[in-house]
């Protein structure tokens, strides 16, 4: 399923201190899309985040207001384009589906595609994470019935009509949940697609666990 040539598309990578693994997620989404354009959004990050995506040839940009949620809405406002592709920028999910999950959301009419994981580490999820994301669905599939089933992944396609009517304010969920809740309450057709899932890698594993002992999240 090749991705339309008359596309407008755009890669936007929300960020916090992910400075020893932006420049390959960059990297991989550009071969991957070679049409993107490729959005960086640093999270007023601590380290060379900013740096190493701009050398690896994203557009970067920042928001500095705290929080994934707060940069997933500035991003959504600010990138004008006809399909959108988020992705975390720790280089744990598999940019050669990317355009698989392009071409699905085109061919089929679709608002939201959702890359569901698929550990091909063991050590992929974080602690307490897949409880977590067990628990959540649960909640949120049987309050709004949405048929997914990995809810907190960071990996997902979106059309514009989606994108420009996510609301600006926070409902205090989680962001991917969000996402999710929101293509629900709005009865926009939704999909999951099967996608590799990695830990990070160990020089990103060691970053995350620096901005953890500073007290950062993300």
């Amino acid at each position: 399923m090749p991705v339309p040539d008359d596309l407008e598309l755009a890669v936007l990578v929300p960020c916090f201190n992910e400075e020893a693994a932006i420049g390959k997620v960059v990297a991989d989404f550009r071969a991957a899309l070679p049409a993107a354009t490729i959005y960086v959004y640093d999270n007023r990050s601590t380290d060379g985040t900013a740096s190493a995506a701009r050398a690896a040839g994203a557009e970067v940009r920042g928001e500095y207001r705290r929080g994934k949620g707060n940069v997933v809405r500035r991003m959504f406002q600010d990138v004008e384009a006809d399909v959108y592709v988020m992705v975390d920028g720790d280089d744990t999910y598999d940019a050669s589906a990317a355009a698989r999950l392009v071409a699905r959301l085109v061919d089929e009419n679709l608002d939201m595609v959702v890359g569901r994981r698929v550990e091909t580490h063991q050590a992929a999820y974080r602690a307490g994470h897949r409880l977590g994301n067990t628990v959540l669905t649960g909640l949120v599939r049987w309050l709004f019935g949405a048929k997914i089933v990995d809810m907190l992944s960071g990996y997902r396609v979106f059309s514009r009509r989606f994108v420009k009517s996510f609301p600006s304010f926070s409902r205090e969920f989680e962001i991917e949940t969000e996402l999710t809740v929101h293509a629900m309450q709005m009865r926009m057709p939704v999909a999951e697609e099967d996608t590799d899932y990695k830990e990070r890698p160990p020089a990103a594993r060691a970053s995350c666990a620096r901005s953890a002992t500073a007290g950062a999240s993300f």
